[in-house]
């Protein structure tokens, strides 16, 4: 029997980098896990990757951002799966900019996919859990937003806003049999960490203790962690496997 045997799970974001990885894990410990992404023919590929793992799986398509669009996603996955057990807050994105040259509409659609995203997806799986009195939603944070960077201000003050988030709801529903948690990696050699400007990478990966990008595997044991029984007296905490980058 694995860790998650029985469970239904949703990975926004989930079909690549950090989410693929995560969906793939908790389907090994015999989660059913419903991939959702952005773009549709992408999210299939990966619930197919899922499915070989003798599990259900489901891809749907959503854009985090939108009320609509994340209602309608996640009633799916409910009415597919009968209800959700498991919901991992992944799906968001980051660029490089300094303050006085970021555009609003910049620092508006990185709050509307790595903040706003993570408040719509979890209100609509809530209802349920609360009903269930069980469920466990877990939120990727970043170590920058404990830490800061430059060129990141916007990134870090969203990412900071999902720790504040988690916290607060924690204290909402740990007595309804729901936990809140978060994941704040660091560096991770996925597409959005390779697509930011070479020399802030380099610069970044000077300044970990470890000298090295992680894995996409080496984040979603954390997630495992947080979403099985052996996390049940995780509530509001943050995980941190960000390579000494901050140590807190």
């Amino acid at each position: 029997m694995g860790k998650l045997t029985g469970k239904k799970a949703v990975v926004t974001g989930g079909a690549r980098g950090i989410g693929r990885a995560i969906a793939l894990a908790f389907a090994r410990e015999g989660a059913d896990v419903a991939v959702l992404d952005l773009r549709k023919e992408d999210a299939v590929r990966a619930a197919a990757e899922v499915a070989e793992l003798d599990v259900e799986s489901l891809a749907v398509a959503a854009d985090v951002a939108s009320e609509s669009s994340v209602n309608a996603a996640l009633a799916e996955v409910e009415a597919e799966f009968g209800r959700i057990d498991i919901l991992v807050n992944n799906a968001g994105f980051d660029s490089a900019s300094h303050v006085v040259n970021m555009t609003t509409e910049t620092w508006d659609r990185m709050m509307d996919v790595n903040l706003r995203g993570v408040f719509l997806c979890t209100r609509a799986v809530l209802p349920g859990m609360l009903k269930n009195r069980h469920g466990r939603i877990i939120n990727l944070s970043s170590q920058l937003a404990h830490k800061g960077a430059p060129e990141m201000a916007h990134y870090a003050a969203a990412k900071a806003g999902v720790i504040g988030f988690t916290r607060s709801l924690a204290y909402e529903v740990a007595r309804e049999g729901v936990t809140v948690n978060a994941i704040c990696p660091g560096p991770v050699d996925t597409e959005l960490f390779r697509g930011l400007p070479e020399a802030w990478r380099a610069k970044k990966l000077s300044e970990l203790p470890i000298g090295r990008m992680a894995s996409v595997e080496e984040i979603a044991p954390s997630a495992v962690l947080l979403a099985s029984d052996e996390g049940a007296y995780f509530i509001g905490a943050t995980l941190n496997p960000n390579g000494g980058d901050y140590m807190i």
